[in-house]
């Protein structure tokens, strides 16, 4: 099977990366393209058989799956070059979560599924959330979650949940990374720790709660019960998280829709203005 990538944006070089190091393809037999073409190249110097593309037009003609790594409001000018060259028996993944599988089927008369990834998809790890356009069809359906499942775990969700599953999957190593350096803050600030060592604590910490969690030796709840004994010192901080978190994570979310109802307004109105 060959595969394309349209841009290599933050993403899209996660993607490559993942499922080549995932063993998923070949380099030989991924073809890339970037509208600034150095950051392409960039790539090949990584993966030397890796095959560099000069336009999106070039990747739909060569390859039989197809992966749009563009910014939603680029989608819909991409899908006009490409679409006349996509048969049937051709699949595109869109990784973009304002777009729905509904529209992807308006672009596109082939297979086409929505699958949204996280950084974590770097480590071999995480979750994928898949969404599939009405016309997929279950041989892709099947070769799609097969190819996933090199480099993470594939989760088929639905579209009233996209946003929410979105920013728990993909936006949430951003909104963590953010607390510990919060956290590692504080005990710099208050204690005599430096920062590197502190850093160095927490993210070992960071890695060893994932392990716990991946092996199954505790819940969340249960991790808790364990470590925060009564009358003891992570009592005192576990109430103090509770006193000053308030709603903020309520809050984080009504920002997330909030926004993501606003970028589907925008492409919507983009899409019509241009039809």
């Amino acid at each position: 099977m060959k595969i394309g990538m349209i841009g290599t944006g933050n993403m899209g070089k996660i993607l490559v990366e993942a499922m080549i190091d995932g063993n998923a393809i070949s380099p030989e037999d991924l073809f890339i393209f970037n509208r600034t073409i150095n950051k392409a190249l960039e790539i090949k110097e990584d993966y030397p058989n890796i095959n560099v593309c000069y336009s999106d037009i070039e990747i739909a003609k060569q390859t039989d799956l197809t992966f749009l790594c563009v910014k939603p409001h680029d989608m819909y000018e991409v899908a006009k070059n490409i679409s006349p060259y996509l048969t049937k028996d051709k699949c595109v993944v869109s990784i973009t979560s304002p777009i729905s599988p509904d529209q992807l089927d308006s672009f596109f008369s082939c297979s086409v599924a929505r699958i949204i990834p996280s950084i974590t998809n770097r480590a071999l790890a995480g979750v994928s959330l898949f969404s599939y356009g009405s016309n997929c069809t279950d041989a892709w359906k099947k070769q799609l979650e097969s190819f996933y499942e090199n480099f993470s775990t594939p989760l088929e969700i639905e579209d009233n949940i996209t946003r929410v599953a979105s920013d728990i999957v993909s936006c949430g190593p951003a909104f963590f990374s953010y607390l510990t350096r919060r956290f590692i803050e504080g005990a710099v600030d208050e204690t005599e720790i430096d920062s590197e060592t502190a850093t160095k604590l927490a993210s070992e910490m960071l890695i060893g709660l994932g392990e716990l969690l991946k092996k199954g030796y505790y819940t969340l709840p249960t991790l808790q019960e364990k470590v925060c004994v009564k009358g003891g010192i992570t009592g005192e901080g576990i109430n103090v998280l509770e006193s000053q978190l308030g709603d903020t994570f309520n809050q984080l979310f009504q920002a997330t829709q909030a926004k993501y109802e606003d970028d589907q307004r925008s492409l919507r109105n983009l899409v019509s203005g241009q039809k």
